[in-house]
């Protein structure tokens, strides 16, 4: 099979060809009912090495029943293999909403007159750390708008210091992971220097034209600049980064396509793919009509992209934000998901005091709004492992280090006791009364799931030392 790009070229229009992405449409519309082509592409998937864009775009277009149950089985399988039954948990912090970007599907917008424009101080961010502290999280995603005045670089790395030097009672954020514009070399080795964990950065759509119009004025309109941010990101230092796209900007078929070459691209040019994968879907928002957004995907094309992005790319981390409603959330997490968000507000903060109607600052309505007890109590009940792990990150193993070890299989024995070791600090510090019964009885049965003997043996007396209060152990 031939294909017309370059994935080790460092040019966006090279690495993300639209001919190829055209051609990669029209060969998956041409096979979908190619029963044996089908077959055989999810044979090769079931060595777990992962599949080029052109035969995952005609695993995602089949419409053949009984190859699409066994498409879904095998996700599942992958899914268990490399993730297990963990599912880490999550909170983003909006510090600023002030944006000069015109992006059409987005209250952020410059023009947009209705919105309140909020920018947290030093002393605001400590009241929302604490404050999600006190829910028990423990791995934050920054988020601001774009604004090189209001939102500059020094004010994003003073807010991650500030984040980290706040231990109230049992609570430490220790990791954060930053989702802010794309910037320059010099400023991702800043973030770096800061500690952060993943550089998130949503493509939103990997159609240029589509992409212009949606992105009309201010930086972000800058097509190539944008979609080379992750190969500045690496070259700045940091080695864990994660794309996505916002489904419903744009065809899904083209932007699937796209979000596997941008992996692609990454793994040839610098040797690891993305740490994450986003699966956002366009969402009601002040001043955002969605009537104006006719490409919007339904629950059963959202679940297929999920399961076929989790053959894809085994190895990569699929994460699904309080934007799905509890009933699609549930769905895709036995299908791939590897992370979620609990309890989350997407205004600037939302987290200290309740948001009035009138002083909305939010930049999209939420579907799931449970508190993060009620997640994880939930998600007991179907029998994961809710995971407040950070300890690769502390550890050092990031990027290729993380992808070898996840390859190898020997994770199993660093992820799972750490879930189990954070889950118990939740359930011991933070938990109501029904969700610590389920989590210890869960805890009883899954710490004899560890497969390394000396580990387990360790794991086991590091649970009893954090009922006795102590706390942060890691493997």
């Amino acid at each position: 099979m031939e294909y017309i790009y370059d994935p080790k070229s460092s040019k966006a229009e090279e690495f993300i060809n639209d001919r190829e992405i055209m051609e990669s449409i029209a060969f998956a519309n041409a096979n979908k009912h190619n029963r044996e082509l089908i077959n055989s592409i999810i044979e090769k998937a079931r060595e777990c090495k992962g599949l080029p864009h052109r035969e995952a775009l005609l695993l995602l277009e089949c419409d053949l029943p009984e190859e699409n149950e066994k498409i879904f089985k095998l996700a599942m399988e992958i899914k268990q293999k490399f993730y297990g039954n963990r599912i880490v948990m999550f909170a983003p912090l909006y510090l600023s909403n002030y944006c000069v970007n015109g992006c059409v599907y987005c209250p952020y917008h410059a023009k947009n007159k209705h919105i309140a424009r909020k920018k947290l101080t030093q002393d605001e961010i400590r009241r929302e750390v604490i404050a999600l502290q006190d829910m028990g999280h423990k791995r934050l995603a920054l988020e601001t708008g774009e604004h090189p005045t209001m939102n500059p670089i020094e004010y994003v790395l003073e807010s991650i210091k500030t984040i980290y030097s706040i231990h109230h009672k049992n609570g430490a954020i220790r990791r954060v992971n930053v989702n802010i514009a794309a910037t320059t070399v010099e400023n991702y080795r800043k973030l770096k220097d800061a500690g952060i964990g993943t550089y998130i950065l949503f493509q939103e759509t990997y159609n240029k034209k589509a992409y212009q119009e949606l992105h009309p004025t201010g930086p972000k309109s800058d097509y190539a600049y944008h979609t080379e941010a992750m190969d500045r990101a690496m070259e700045g230092g940091i080695d864990d980064v994660g794309c996505g796209v916002l489904f419903g900007l744009n065809l899904y078929r083209y932007d699937f396509t796209g979000l596997l070459m941008h992996a692609e691209h990454l793994e040839a040019a610098k040797g690891v793919g993305p740490h994450t994968i986003s699966v956002p879907r366009i969402r009601p928002a002040d001043d955002i009509d969605m009537n104006e957004f006719s490409n919007a995907i339904n629950d059963d094309i959202f679940a297929k992209i999920v399961a076929v992005l989790r053959i894809a790319v085994p190895y990569t981390g699929i994460i699904i934000s309080t934007r799905e409603s509890k009933a699609a959330r549930e769905r895709v997490l036995k299908l791939g998901v590897s992370q979620i968000s609990g309890g989350s507000r997407t205004s600037v903060g939302g987290y200290a005091e309740e948001e009035k109607p009138e002083d909305n600052s939010a930049q999209f309505d939420i579907s799931d709004t449970r508190t993060l007890d009620q997640v994880v109590n939930w998600l007991l009940d179907l029998g994961y492992i809710p995971s407040f792990c950070t300890a690769c990150y502390r550890e050092g193993r990031t990027g290729d280090r993380f992808m070898r070890l996840v390859k190898s299989g020997q994770i199993a024995n660093c992820c799972h006791p750490n879930a189990l070791m954070t889950l118990k600090e939740y359930l011991e510090d933070y938990a109501s009364e029904d969700t610590k019964r389920k989590g210890e009885e869960l805890i009883k049965r899954e710490i004899n799931n560890i497969p390394n003997e000396k580990v387990r043996a360790i794991a086991s007396e590091y649970l009893k030392e954090l009922h006795d209060g102590k706390r942060d152990f890691r493997f």
